[in-house]
């Protein structure tokens, strides 16, 4: 079955672009767009910028990473929209966090100089970690092995009962675990971005935010399919 537009301008909907593309992570919404279309459905990327207000509820909802000077920025931007946000995960709209973004959804960052208030989304703190993690990130899902590349000084400390994304089996993550799924949230360290590396991740975003399988097919999905593949292979070979 191929997935089709519920309401007339639902998309995919970015956050913040231009504070929230470190390590290309914005482009997680293109991904999911292009999936979807070749899936035969439609989900356009929307953008939206500082100073603007959602036009629509959107199909699904990326939130990337951005770095700590810009933290407060971010979250300032985040408030204006955060009773949007929360409605829409209450309605089921899939959100996809990361890094920093993810962050920002909890009750508060801890910075060397202070703590920042989040917006409360995803019980959780972000927390330092003894030193900064960076390099490959290997975490064991329910959407299979996920890779990408991890850059970071913090870790989320999940309220009792909440669910990590997965567990790590290379790499630093959040101690043992990686990243939080809560309501519609998933929360990831993994940059890449992470959707392009994980086709099954994105798609199992795209089943959410359709109410059915979407299952890309054609010769562009499959060389898509094959390159991220092959990007897994070789970092589990190497591990």
């Amino acid at each position: 079955m191929s997935p089709s537009g519920a309401s007339a301008g639902a998309g995919v909907l970015a956050l913040f672009p231009e504070l929230t593309d470190v390590n290309g992570d914005a482009q997680n919404a293109l991904v999911l767009s292009r999936r979807a279309a070749w899936a035969g459905g439609e989900a356009a990327v929307d953008l939206l910028h500082e100073g603007e207000e959602p036009a629509v509820t959107p199909r699904a909802v990326v939130l990337g990473s951005t770095t700590d000077p810009m933290l407060p920025r971010l979250l300032a931007a985040l408030q204006t929209v955060r009773d949007d946000l929360e409605g829409w995960i209450e309605d089921g709209v899939p959100v996809l966090a990361v890094g920093t973004g993810m962050e920002a959804l909890t009750r508060g960052i801890r910075l060397p100089e202070g703590r920042l208030e989040g917006l409360g989304l995803v019980p959780a703190e972000a927390e330092p970690l003894p030193a900064r993690a960076t390099g490959d990130l290997v975490v064991s899902a329910r959407e299979g092995v996920l890779v990408g590349y991890e850059n970071h000084a913090r870790r989320l400390r999940l309220d009792a009962g909440v669910e990590p994304l997965g567990a790590v089996t290379r790499g630093v993550g959040d101690g043992g675990a990686d990243g939080v799924r809560h309501g519609s949230i998933v929360g990831t360290r993994m940059h890449g971005p992470v959707l392009a590396k994980n086709p099954a991740l994105a798609d199992a975003i795209l089943t959410a935010a359709f109410g059915m399988p979407v299952v890309p097919t054609g010769p562009v999905a499959a060389q898509a399919d094959a390159a991220a593949a092959r990007i897994r292979a070789a970092l589990l070979a190497a591990s």
